[in-house]
């Protein structure tokens, strides 16, 4: 999961909102192993990408004292952080960059370590679009959802071990499982409205917590956006706004919102500039304008801000 959206623009703002309450609830993976320390990585002097400008690197780094790499949730998290910007450079430029930014951080051997987690975690992500892009996968019945999480499975056992896969991705399959119990109660014909009604109870009340608050971030996610424009409206500050975000879910989680609220303000200010700058000009002046001022991944969403504006 990355925490970091390139924009913030509607659907994009909640989502960037979820990353960070996700983080901050269940993004911490297990306890550290003993004897290894955590290691964050500071941003660049120069933004890896114009998208990362004014943000944070997300995840960690967890190095052994043998200089070993401990490959979880905080180092993937790493990894999307500076993946989300392929589109604006190719994706051998990002790895380069990743590389580099490594080096920059660890010891020699902790970074020929993070690395070569590094070349894994790509070749994973290769060989899962090649499996998504396949045959026989589709279908919105259990079998099919269990066909798809064994190929899955097949896939993750190529690239990492039993312990990294349980690290990585043990929130992830928490809640498969817990989708396909439910789509298995939902398909059993046999059962009555009421004993449907009442398995799937059974499932909510022995519900993981972490997984149980996972499914709710969606009404966490709204009540925290509408406090936050009730606070402004009534002319709070932004560092009050972070204390009742800090009490809520911790500093970290309150900084990393902090960071969605201005880059969100100066989307909104990029899209106010464009939207009055191209006002009278011509398509192919227009498409200038759109190049010079958004990324390739940008001008993708640009048409939900130009609608009814040409």
């Amino acid at each position: 999961m990355s925490l970091r959206a390139s924009f913030i623009g509607g659907t994009a703002f909640t989502a960037a909102v979820a990353g960070v309450l996700w983080m901050a609830a269940f993004g911490q993976g297990a306890a550290p192993e003993p004897g290894t320390v955590e290691i964050a990585v500071a941003p660049p002097a120069k933004a890896f990408a114009p998208s990362l400008e004014g943000t944070r690197p997300d995840g960690a780094i967890r190095v052994a004292p043998d200089d070993s790499i401990v490959v979880d949730a905080q180092l993937i998290a790493l990894f999307e952080y500076y993946l989300s910007t392929v589109g604006e450079k190719s994706p051998s430029e990002v790895q380069a960059g990743i590389e580099r930014e490594l080096d920059r951080t660890l010891r020699p051997a902790a970074a020929g370590a993070a690395k070569h987690a590094l070349a894994r975690y790509l070749s994973y992500k290769r060989a899962l679009a090649a499996l998504e892009a396949g045959p026989g996968l589709a279908g919105p019945d259990a079998a099919s959802l269990v066909r798809r999480l064994e190929a899955l499975s097949r896939v993750r056992a190529q690239f990492f071990t039993k312990t990294e896969i349980a690290a990585i991705f043990g929130q992830e399959d928490a809640a498969n499982a817990d989708a396909l119990a439910r789509l298995r109660i939902r398909e059993d014909h046999s059962l009555t409205p009421q004993q449907t009604e009442e398995r799937l109870a059974a499932l909510d009340a022995s519900m993981p917590a972490a997984l149980r608050e996972e499914r709710e971030a969606p009404l966490i996610i709204g009540r925290l956006q509408q406090e936050a424009e009730r606070m402004r409206a009534a002319g709070a500050s932004d560092e009050e706004i972070f204390r009742v975000r800090a009490e809520a879910f911790g500093a970290d989680a309150a900084g990393r919102l902090a960071e969605v609220d201005r880059e969100e303000a100066a989307w909104k200010q990029r899209i106010g500039t464009y939207l009055a700058q191209r006002k009278g000009l011509n398509e192919q002046a227009v498409s200038a304008l759109r190049s010079r001022m958004f990324s390739a991944e940008e001008q993708r969403r640009l048409p939900v801000y130009e609608s009814g504006q040409m």
